[in-house]
């Protein structure tokens, strides 16, 4: 909010109201703001008291990329001027971006990719923050060089798969039991998969800790 009376309200002043609406906006969230656009220009004249500005935005805009903001100018509370102005904002943001063209199916490797500062406004999707969520994890679809990275373009390798001989590990912190099982699934690890018991001939709920172990709970 601004006060001061006066019969003109300079542009200058309109525009670093939508300015401050902007950045407390998205204050925050750790992204370097840069507002490339607001839709606003000349001056308005307004009767003299006390100056208002009230913004609104939709609901689902983060505060960044492109919209229209409402402005309501007030004076001495009275409405004297209710203007659309649409704007854009780039919000660069570290994330993960593919080095080279990853194929379908390939392992992506420490090399592959980087942790480069990116508008979000141009992206879609849960992207990767960290390098950690992607080394390691195999690509589900082709990432072309320089594309960021998501969430869902990504699985974990499978360590085991259906049909194979592991052995099934029941620890309790102070007893551990083993027991060899056949898996009736495939998975990755940490994933939960169907396994026989092969002495018992019972199917049991298990954990893949590694390409020739699963864990039960017991």
């Amino acid at each position: 909010h601004a006060s001061g009376a006066g019969k003109v309200l300079r542009e200058k002043t309109i525009l670093e109201a939508v300015r401050s609406f902007i950045l407390e906006r998205t204050k925050g969230t750790g992204m370097e703001i840069r507002i490339k656009k607001i839709g606003f220009s000349g001056d308005i004249a307004a009767p003299p008291g006390d100056v208002t500005y009230e913004f609104s935005a939709s609901r689902q805009w983060q505060g960044w990329g492109r919209s229209i903001l409402g402005m309501v100018i007030r004076v001495d509370g009275r409405i004297v001027k209710n203007i659309s102005i649409p704007v854009e904002v780039e919000a660069l943001a570290e994330m993960v971006v593919a080095l080279r063209p990853l194929y379908r199916g390939e392992t992506i490797g420490e090399g592959d990719v980087a942790l480069e500062k990116r508008d979000l406004a141009s992206t879609a999707g849960r992207i990767c923050r960290d390098t950690g969520e992607v080394i390691g994890k195999r690509a589900r679809v082709l990432l072309r060089a320089n594309m960021p990275v998501r969430a869902d373009y990504l699985e974990k390798i499978p360590l085991v798969k259906y049909g194979q001989l592991v052995t099934i590990v029941a620890d309790n912190g102070s007893i551990r039991v083993t027991t060899a099982g056949k898996t009736k699934g495939a998975g990755a690890e940490g994933d939960a998969v169907t396994v026989q018991n092969l002495a018992s001939k019972k199917d049991v709920q298990a954990r893949v800790i590694d390409s020739g172990t699963v864990a039960v709970d017991f």
